[in-house]
C-alpha cells in the first residue's frame, strides 16, 4: 500500500513543481480584477439599505460603503460607484462591468447561483445579519483579498 501512495505522489509533487515554475499561483484571477484595481480603479455597484448603505443621488454611504473606500484606498485604488438594484448588480458582474456590489445581501442570497459570494458579516453598523459583498465567479484572489481586509476591520 505505501509503494502506491509513493508511486502516485511522484507524479503529483512534479504537477505542482511544474505548475509553480510557470508561475501559476493560487488563488488566481483569470480576469485578472486583483491586478485591475491595484493598477487605480475599483468598479462598485450600490444598493441602497437602510442605514447599512446610503444613497443620494450618485453619492454612496454607510457604513459598508466606507469599508469598501477604505479596502480601495488600502490597494491602491480609487472608488468608482454604480447605483442600482441588486439584479442590474449582478448583471453588471457578470458580464465583468464591476468588481464587486453591497447592498443588504445576506449570506442567504438567491445571488450566489451567478456571482461568488464573500463570508458573512454581522457585526458591520446598520447590518440586520451577516451581510456580504459580491464579487464576479472565478475571482478568487481577488475575493481573498477582500475577506482578508473584512476579516482585519469586523468579525466575520
Amino acid at each position: 500500500m505505501n509503494r502506491w501512495r509513493c508511486v502516485w505522489g511522484v507524479p503529483l509533487l512534479a504537477l505542482a513543481l511544474c505548475a509553480t515554475g510557470c508561475g501559476v499561483t493560487v488563488p488566481s484571477d483569470p480576469q485578472g480584477t486583483l491586478d485591475r484595481v491595484r493598477s487605480g480603479e475599483l468598479r462598485a455597484g450600490a444598493s441602497a439599505s437602510g442605514d447599512l448603505v446610503t444613497v443620494d443621488g450618485d453619492d454612496v454611504g454607510g457604513p459598508l460603503a466606507g469599508l469598501v473606500e477604505d479596502f480601495a484606498e488600502s490597494v491602491g485604488a480609487k472608488v468608482t460607484w454604480t447605483v442600482g438594484s441588486e439584479e442590474d448588480l449582478v448583471d453588471a458582474l457578470e458580464t465583468g462591468d464591476l468588481d464587486l456590489a453591497i447592498g443588504g445581501m445576506t449570506d442567504a442570497t438567491p445571488w450566489s447561483a451567478r456571482v461568488a459570494v464573500t463570508r458573512g458579516y454581522d457585526s458591520i453598523p446598520g447590518a440586520r445579519g451577516p451581510v456580504v459583498l459580491l464579487v464576479p465567479l472565478g475571482e478568487n484572489a481577488w475575493q481573498a483579498a477582500l475577506e482578508g481586509y473584512m476579516d482585519e476591520q469586523v468579525a466575520p
